[in-house]
């Protein structure tokens, strides 16, 4: 039993280590942490989102569309591009864990490059759009940012790195020798009332529609479908602990990273250490620079395994399908840090040329 408490603690690291710093720091300076209206506005967005994509995972619509696509020639760069596309529009996390499985059900050639160059996918496109990861919509919202300056300000580190990732999956990726267990799925009826939800609430979130209008979805999950509010409460936990947290290290610290090179290269640093997300959360209290910050911590993305937080979901699915996950974490890395160097390099020359 204790066993199994450590092991849920140690899965759970960065809620641990986030509500340990929220303790600390409120215990330090004797208050407790002011959250703001653009911090719950942020929850409840994410919230709403999370609930339409489980809704929609449970009808099996990302599940049959992606069983569909993987038919015909160049499947591999066919389901990579699918995973970006994917990770645009549903999070660069219900991407991976929509192609990852179907990816383990092929006998695939070079099965593990596949997933790696998947998961690089999702974390290269999904910085697109405000509402492709986490992160996008905490920074689009914090800073009060237009939909276009969004997307015009990141889409050549898309651009670049999905370029790159597709030519390795032309170069590196195997093709299909058969199938196991992948079998046709029939799409519930629910799905199309979630796909309405998703497109009203992106108009919601673009400031077309007033948000409110997200009730709808909790109202309706609570009514017809409780299994779609099973869904990352501790995403939401880590986002709460870390919005407490940065507020009281406001009242502790004082620097601005207004620079730059600073507001970008911090977010990269501090994204290896405790992914982007937080990191995004942390660095925006302290510097006004968003678009260096939004550059930050989609190339922080990648690198390190702990980079993004949808990398690891990947590794996990692949260690319980083949148990042995060594030297995939060793290929891994070596392309993951090659892609983080080419947005590096990207950001440089846009900067300074």
């Amino acid at each position: 039993m204790a066993n199994k408490v450590t092991k849920k603690i140690a899965g759970e690291w960065l809620l641990v280590l986030s509500i340990a710093g929220l303790v600390i720091t409120s215990v330090f300076l004797r208050r407790f942490p002011v959250y703001s209206r653009t911090d719950l506005k942020v929850i409840y967005i994410l919230f709403i989102f999370l609930v339409i994509i489980k809704g929609l995972e449970g009808t099996n619509f990302l599940q049959a569309a992606a069983y569909r696509f993987r038919k015909g020639r160049w499947l591999a760069l066919r389901l990579i591009l699918l995973t970006g596309l994917l990770s645009i529009f549903v999070t660069n996390d219900v991407a991976l864990l929509t192609i990852v499985p179907l990816t383990l059900a092929l006998d695939v050639d070079n099965r593990g490059m596949l997933v790696i160059l998947e998961t690089l996918a999702a974390n290269a496109a999904s910085p697109l759009t405000p509402f492709g990861n986490p992160q996008n919509i905490f920074l689009y919202y914090f800073y009060g940012l237009h939909p276009w300056e969004f997307v015009r300000a990141i889409a050549p580190l898309c651009l670049v790195t999905m370029c790159c990732i597709l030519f390795l999956g032309w170069k590196k990726a195997g093709t299909v020798i058969k199938e196991n267990g992948v079998e046709d799925l029939e799409i519930r009826w629910k799905a199309y009332g979630y796909l309405a939800f998703f497109l009203v609430f992106v108009l919601a979130v673009l400031r077309v529609l007033p948000l409110w209008i997200g009730a709808g979805v909790i109202i309706y999950s609570l009514v017809l479908d409780r299994k779609s509010l099973l869904i990352d409460w501790l995403l939401l936990a880590i986002f709460l602990a870390f919005f407490g947290l940065t507020d009281n290290l406001m009242n502790m610290v004082s620097f601005h990273l207004e620079g730059p090179m600073e507001a970008f290269l911090y977010p990269v640093l501090g994204s290896q250490v405790m992914s982007n997300v937080p990191s995004a959360l942390f660095f925006a209290d302290f510097t006004r620079n968003w678009k260096a910050l939004l550059w930050g911590v989609s190339v922080g993305g990648f690198g390190n395994l702990i980079g993004s937080l949808a990398s690891l979901i990947s590794y996990r699915l692949y260690r319980a399908k083949l148990h042995n996950a060594n030297g995939f974490l060793i290929k891994f890395h070596m392309y993951s840090y090659m892609i983080l160097l080419l947005g590096i390099a990207t950001y440089l020359v846009l900067a300074f040329c």
